[in-house]
């Protein structure tokens, strides 16, 4: 599902060759984690099988010009993206990433739609704090009866991870509650924008 977002999120945006697909999504996925050209035109095959992308030639044969294929988004392709876009159900094992690349991608969706994708990602962040931290306490409670686990270094080391966990996630919280705030003022900016245009019509009628 991730690469499959990344490249019809590089392709809305404008037509690419693979070279170029390939850049910037490493750059987004970097340092260490890199999509390979063994990976990525099998998956440009596909999504051109599927009708999400068709691919034109450029260069000229006549001319003895190196072909290059540039891949270009279709509508199915834009409504795949939709799809993508809004799938809060799919991988929730690696959403914390999936999420990030749709706020990238957040010019593409609605007001509402942005509002009720970072509302489930609150959502989605509460429920592993809340988890971590109830594992932690069985965790504290039932220690001496695990084996393994009753040397205090052992516990402490690994509530010490726990704990990071939970920091992480509180870092996410709030960013996606500052998200949340941003949406919510630019709504309010909307609606404002859209009352004060009218407000000369009504004058005019009067």
């Amino acid at each position: 599902m991730l690469y499959e977002l990344l490249i019809l999120l590089t392709l809305v945006r404008s037509p690419a060759h693979g070279y170029r697909i390939a850049k910037i999504i490493n750059d987004m996925i970097g340092p260490y984690a890199t999509l390979s050209h063994g990976r990525l035109y099998p998956l440009l095959a596909r999504l051109e099988q599927q009708g999400l992308i068709q691919v034109e030639q450029s260069g000229s044969v006549q001319q003895g010009d190196r072909q290059t294929r540039v891949y270009h988004i279709t509508e199915a392709g834009r409504q795949r993206l939709h799809q993508l876009m809004m799938d809060t159900t799919s991988n929730l094992g690696e959403y914390r990433e999936i999420f990030a690349h749709k706020v990238a991608g957040f010019e593409f969706l609605t007001l509402a739609e942005r509002l009720q994708l970072i509302e489930h990602y609150i959502d989605y962040c509460e429920q592993h704090i809340t988890y971590i931290y109830k594992e932690a306490e069985d965790l504290l409670q039932k220690a001496y009866e695990i084996e393994g686990l009753q040397d205090p270094k052992q516990l402490e080391n690994i509530l010490n991870v726990m704990y990071h966990w939970i920091e992480q996630w509180k870092l996410e919280l709030r960013w996606a509650q500052q998200l949340h705030e941003s949406q919510l003022q630019r709504q309010d900016q909307a609606e404002s924008d859209l009352s004060a245009s009218q407000e000369p019509q009504a004058s005019a009628s009067n």
